[in-house]
């Protein structure tokens, strides 16, 4: 039963992952992309042990005995009573096999491992946002290029802080800029927050960035997780150009958007399709 246990828990996160990487782009929710040769070569590697291990030889009935009846006499007793003895040593006095079973909370394992096979865990999100601290953007270290005169102008929230926190020729003052990113909450009800999570390597490693929205156009916050693209200008507060003014935003326009394929990363989105 043991056996049978760990051929089906390797067979079936090896689908599972197959499923997710070869069929489909939701291993996306929990690693960055350039590991997905990974997790495909790990997918072949559990499902090729998880058959091996069905049809490998279990027990010892494949063990050859030794003779010990061969010379008669006391030659035979001897052997036959030191046969007994290394059975009881071995087995702790048992008969000589292994009467252990599985336990039965082990078959709990199966439920994550059937999870990736039949429906996949839900991607981060705003439940996480909300309870993770704002990672600080790096500093810029380099000066600041002149911001093209595209109206309203794309950028990412990191390149938004940076530009209203660091930007000492002030070049965000009265710019129309467009932000992307998905809806979480403000706890205090005063606006809501247009987010992005970032993964260093996996969903394990993520960081959030944040940026404050105050107005959307309707009298209710948007809802939480909505992915959106918001149009808007600083909204004014402290000293633009350090850090304190605020990375916030008044919002002129907001316009649902479907989630991107990059949605974990800061980058400009790149939709599906």
């Amino acid at each position: 039963m043991r056996r049978l246990l760990q051929s089906l828990l390797l067979k079936l996160t090896g689908l599972g992952l197959l499923r997710i990487t070869l069929f489909s782009d939701t291993y996306l929710r929990y690693v960055k992309p350039g590991l997905r040769p990974v997790l495909i070569a790990s997918g072949v590697v559990l499902l090729l042990l998880g058959v091996v291990a069905a049809f490998s030889r279990t027990g010892n009935g494949g063990h050859a005995h030794d003779d010990h009846g061969g010379d008669g006499g006391d030659g035979g007793d001897d052997g036959h009573e030191a046969h007994e003895a290394h059975a009881h040593e071995g087995h702790g006095g048992h008969d000589g096999h292994d009467h252990s079973g599985t336990p039965k909370i082990a078959w709990l394992l199966v439920l994550p491992a059937l999870s990736l096979l039949l429906f996949a865990p839900p991607a981060l999100g705003a439940y996480t946002a909300a309870r993770s601290g704002v990672q600080p953007v790096a500093v810029q270290k380099k000066g600041f290029e002149p911001l093209p005169a595209t109206s309203p102008l794309p950028l990412t929230l990191t390149d938004f802080t940076k530009r209203v926190q660091q930007d000492r020729s002030r070049a965000i003052q009265g710019r129309t800029v467009r932000l992307t990113g998905f809806v979480t909450p403000d706890a205090t009800g005063d606006g809501w927050y247009l987010t992005r999570i970032i993964f260093s390597c996996c969903a394990a490693d993520s960081q959030t960035v944040k940026i404050h929205v105050y107005g959307s156009g309707s009298a209710e916050p948007p809802a939480a997780n909505t992915w959106l693209a918001v149009t808007g200008t600083w909204h004014r507060a402290g000293t633009l150009g350090t850090t304190s003014a605020p990375a916030a935003l008044d919002a002129r326009l907001t316009t649902p958007i479907a989630q991107p394929i990059n949605a974990f990363t800061d980058d400009l989105p790149i939709t599906p399709g």
